[in-house]
C-alpha cells in the first residue's frame, strides 16, 4: 500500500501532524508512507523511521524565481518535482493541510482515494473523494488524528489508547552540535537552563523586548539559571534587542546558531521554555519539556502547546482569539506584565523541578 501525507507548513502545524505519522504507521505497517513538505520545515521529520520517503517542496523559492528571470530553471524543477509526486500509484492519499495549494497537489499526485476535511476553505473540497467533518473545538493534534481513526474505524479497529506519540529525529550529530553550543558559552553538560523564544511570524503575537529583558533577569538572578535566547538568523536584530537591555551577564544570544532538530535536541535539555505562540514552542511541547506560552490573539484550545505540562499566560478580552495579524492596539499581549509571566515561570520550575 502506497500512502501520500500532505501537510507543507508551518513548523508548529508539522509537529501537530507527527502523533498521525506515528497512528499511521501503526494502522498500516506495511504501507510506504510518503510526506510532502515545504522546506522551511522538513527538518522536522527528515529521516524520521516512520517515513520511506520525504518529498520537499520548493514552493516559495519557485514563484519568486518564477518573476524575475529564473523561470526556466524554475520550471525544470518544477516538472522534477511533478515527476517524483506522481511516481508512486498512491492507494491513500491524506491532506493534512486543508487548502487550495495542498488540495491542488493531492489531485495531481494521481491518488485513487484523497481524504480530507468537509470543507470547502479556499475550494480544497473540491479535490477530495473522501471527506471527514473538521471539529474545531479539538486541538489540532487531535483534529488530526482524526482522520487516522476514520481509517481505522473503516478496517473495524478503534483507536489505541494512550498518549499521541511525538517524535522529531535527531541524531548524534544533533546531539554534537547542541553540547558543543552550551560549552562555547560556558555552560556545563547537564546543567539547567532556560529557554526564551521572544519571536512569532504575527505582529501580533510579540512581547515587548523590555519585558522579555526583565523577566529573563528575574530568572537569573532569583532562580539562578542562565537564559539562552533562541531563533532564527532572521530573528537575531529581537534577540540582540533583549540582551542589549538586559543586566544580567547570563542572558546567551545563540539564535540562528541550530537547526530544527538542534532546537528540539537542546529544548530537550532545558528545565522550562518560554515561549510567545510560535512554531519553536510546539518543538519544546513535542519533546516533553515544560513550557510558559504567552497568547494573544490566537486560541490555545485549538493550537496551545499540547499536554499537561504546560501554562498559557493570556488576558481575558472581548475581542480574543481575533486571528488577527494586524491590530491598532495588540492590547492583548501588551497588557500581560513582566509579574504575571514570572508568577507562572517560578510555579513551573517549581513544579517541575
Amino acid at each position: 500500500m502506497n500512502i501520500l501525507m500532505i501537510k507543507l507548513s508551518a513548523i508548529g502545524d508539522v509537529v501537530h501532524t507527527l502523533p498521525s505519522l506515528a497512528a499511521l504507521r501503526r494502522l498500516y505497517p506495511r504501507a510506504h508512507i510518503t510526506w510532502v513538505i515545504e522546506e522551511a520545515a522538513a527538518d522536522l521529520v527528515t529521516g524520521h523511521p516512520c517515513l520511506d520517503r520525504v518529498l520537499v517542496s520548493h514552493r516559495k523559492r519557485w514563484q519568486k524565481e518564477l518573476r524575475p528571470g529564473s523561470f526556466m530553471k524554475s520550471l525544470a524543477e518544477l516538472r522534477s518535482f511533478r515527476r517524483d509526486l506522481r511516481s508512486r500509484p498512491y492507494d491513500l492519499v491524506i491532506d493534512f493541510h486543508g487548502l487550495f495549494k495542498s488540495a491542488l497537489l493531492a489531485g495531481m499526485s494521481g491518488g485513487k482515494r484523497i481524504l480530507g476535511y468537509k470543507s470547502l476553505q479556499e475550494g480544497s473540497g473540491l479535490f477530495y473523494t473522501e471527506k471527514i467533518p473538521e471539529d474545531m473545538n479539538k486541538h489540532a493534534v487531535d483534529r488530526y488524528l482524526d482522520f487516522v481513526a476514520h481509517l481505522g474505524r473503516l478496517q473495524g479497529q478503534e483507536p489505541t489508547a494512550g498518549p499521541p506519540e511525538f517524535l522529531i529525529p535527531w541524531d548524534d550529530t544533533n546531539r554534537r552540535n547542541v553540547t558543543a553550543l552550551l560549552r562555547e558559552n560556558e555552560l556545563r553538560e547537564g546543567e539547567a537552563f532556560v529557554a526564551v523564544n521572544p519571536v512569532a511570524l504575527w505582529k501580533t503575537k510579540l512581547w515587548r523586548e523590555d519585558r522579555f529583558a526583565m523577566l529573563s533577569d528575574l530568572i537569573v538572578t532569583e532562580a539562578g539559571l542562565p537564559v539562552l535566547i533562541t531563533g532564527s538568523r532572521n530573528e537575531q536584530p529581537y534577540a540582540a534587542a533583549i540582551t542589549g537591555r538586559s543586566k544580567s551577564g547570563h542572558v546567551i544570544d545563540i539564535t540562528g546558531k541550530t537547526s530544527l532538530k538542534d532546537l528540539a535536541c537542546l529544548y530537550r535539555q532545558a528545565a522550562l521554555v518560554v515561549t510567545t505562540d510560535s512554531g519553536p514552542m510546539h518543538i519544546a511541547a513535542a519533546v516533553g519539556t515544560p513550557v510558559v506560552a504567552l497568547f494573544g490573539p490566537t486560541d490555545p484550545r485549538r493550537t496551545g502547546p499540547y499536554g499537561a505540562l504546560h501554562t498559557v499566560v493570556h488576558k481575558e478580552m472581548a475581542c480574543r482569539p481575533c486571528f488577527r495579524k494586524e491590530c491598532p492596539t495588540g492590547g492583548c499581549m501588551e497588557d500581560i506584565t513582566v509579574d504575571e509571566v514570572w508568577e507562572r515561570v517560578k510555579e513551573r520550575l517549581g513544579r517541575d523541578s
